[in-house]
């Protein structure tokens, strides 16, 4: 969908802890987007993957809608990992105790916008 700052994609209620998926969306925040996909294709992390299916939808969301855009004139502009409900769950301890178990959820939104005439020649003048 377009947006008033780019093109959006949102994923909600991924069962994975926003700690540590946060650390993973520093790294591309504000790249160019074939940029931003190598580096979370060659990422172990599982929220390098959760994170690579989002900005994909987004970069499909903007070339779907916009026919004279190309990949490569596209950025990730921004990235948000917002923190969801969490599953309490019950687990169970020596001498019949129980702790409780939060799995944590988040939602991942990602922004992505074209990139600028003017930057671009600017980059190139430099």
């Amino acid at each position: 969908m377009k947006t008033t700052t780019g093109y959006r994609a949102v994923t909600k209620f991924i069962i994975a802890s926003p700690y540590k998926i946060r650390p993973v969306a520093d790294l591309v925040r504000r790249k160019p987007y074939p940029e931003a996909l190598s580096i979370l294709e060659n990422m172990p992390h599982k929220g390098a993957r959760l994170i690579r299916k989002t900005v994909k939808s987004a970069a499909s969301n903007a070339l779907g809608r916009n026919k004279q855009l190309e990949e490569d004139m596209l950025y990730v502009k921004e990235i948000m990992v917002d923190e969801g409900p969490r599953l309490k769950r019950i687990w169970f301890r020596a001498r019949g105790r129980a702790d409780m178990l939060l799995k944590r959820m988040c939602h991942i939104t990602v922004v992505i916008d074209e990139v600028r005439a003017e930057a671009s020649q600017k980059k190139a003048g430099e």
